[in-house]
């Protein structure tokens, strides 16, 4: 069977959208570690915030709607293979009409925003897909762009 892409490659963009994160956060001030071995988080930021040292674990899930799919709520539900109350779910949307250079929008979930399913795992929607366009969900609004990003550094994140 013939692929899409070379020597088998996923058409989705995770290890891009692992990196873009992390250089949101290196340009926002923030320093960041990547594990030797990914077994949970993605990458552990790092940023001194009024004379004390911020670390939050990320993980980062990219979300790749399909051009003609079905509209409604976008974002993660599945298991996270590690989590703590600090850590940061990144959920970067990629328009699926756009193969651009960056996601449309990008989600920073804190885990007290994810929920837990009752089938087990979690659930983030703060985005929607409606006319292929990935829209911002009204009352998630102050988790995207730069805002979102400057909220993982409050008191009470």
């Amino acid at each position: 069977m013939a692929s899409d892409s070379p020597q088998g490659a996923p058409q989705t963009r995770d290890y891009f959208a692992e990196l873009y994160v992390a250089g949101m956060f290196g340009d926002a001030g923030w320093t960041v570690y990547f594990p030797k071995r990914d077994v949970g988080f993605d990458f552990i930021a790092t940023k001194a915030v009024n004379g004390q040292v911020l670390l939050r674990p990320v993980q980062v899930k990219g979300k790749y709607p399909v051009k003609d799919g079905n509209d409604g709520n976008l974002g993660f539900a599945g298991k996270l293979s590690a989590v703590h109350p600090d850590m940061v779910l990144v959920i970067p949307y990629f328009d699926p009409h756009e193969r651009g250079v960056a996601p449309s929008q990008v989600a920073y979930m804190p885990f007290s925003a994810v929920r837990p399913r009752s089938r087990g795992g979690y659930r983030a929607m703060p985005a929607k897909f409606q006319g292929n366009r990935v829209l911002q969900r009204q009352q998630f609004q102050h988790f995207f762009g730069e805002k979102g990003l400057a909220a993982v550094e409050g008191e009470n994140w």
